[in-house]
């Protein structure tokens, strides 16, 4: 689902869900945002931090700035890696595309920094199961990263091909890791896999019974 109402889409949001269970939100980021921290992409799953108080909501906001909170991707990819290529870092500057605004790219200039850390799980016949540990949160990061090292995420249509037997990109947010400034214990908090990241795993022969009931 769509995170907040924007332009096209005013109901049936995360934001709809949660006021229908909670009043209780913080109120930083106005009527339409309430309790929003941070987002996911369209049709990328997985594991979204609410505000219930403006207190919470400016500790964690601060946190994500000072890169305190570590946020964690699972996703299938097109391609294999080379043995030396296995663990990585990618670092550059992401911007709008200057051929498509809807887009965003790996720029020379006029962009904001982007770090992602990858980690090759396990390879099949010409797909992989890659984990990516995140630095920055630039809008489309990850995508545009794999595509940026040639391993397109599977599914993903806007920076990729479209392929019938995938309905989405095959991106999970995993797993958040943070101190709790509200009684300053330490949390990992793990998304369980959606069905259909499943089943595609599974048709392509992944191992992914070691991120599934945890």
């Amino acid at each position: 689902m769509v995170v907040h109402p924007a332009y096209g889409n005013y109901s049936g949001t995360l934001v709809n869900a949660l006021l229908y269970y909670t009043n209780n939100l913080s109120s930083i980021n106005g009527n339409i945002r309430p309790g929003i921290i941070h987002r996911l992409d369209k049709d990328t799953s997985g594991l979204i931090l609410v505000a219930k108080n403006n207190y919470a909501h400016a500790k964690l906001a601060s946190m994500f700035t000072d890169k305190t909170i570590h946020k964690t991707y699972l996703c299938i990819v097109k391609g294999n890696f080379s043995e030396e290529n296995l663990n990585g870092r990618i670092e550059n500057l992401i911007g709008r595309d200057s051929k498509d605004r809807k887009k965003m790219a790996v720029v020379k200039e006029n962009g904001k920094t982007a770090i992602s850390n990858y980690k090759v799980i396990e390879q099949v016949d010409g797909y992989s199961l890659v984990e990516i540990a995140i630095e920055t949160g630039r809008t489309h990061q990850i995508r545009v990263h794999m595509k940026s090292i040639n391993h397109v995420i599977l599914g993903d249509s806007t920076y990729g091909n479209e392929d019938k037997n995938v309905k989405r990109q095959m991106l999970h947010a995993y797993k958040l890791e943070f101190l709790n400034p509200l009684d300053n214990k330490e949390y990992i908090f793990k998304g369980r896999l959606f069905d259909d990241f499943i089943e595609v795993a599974k048709r392509l022969k992944f191992n992914i019974e070691k991120y599934l009931n945890k």
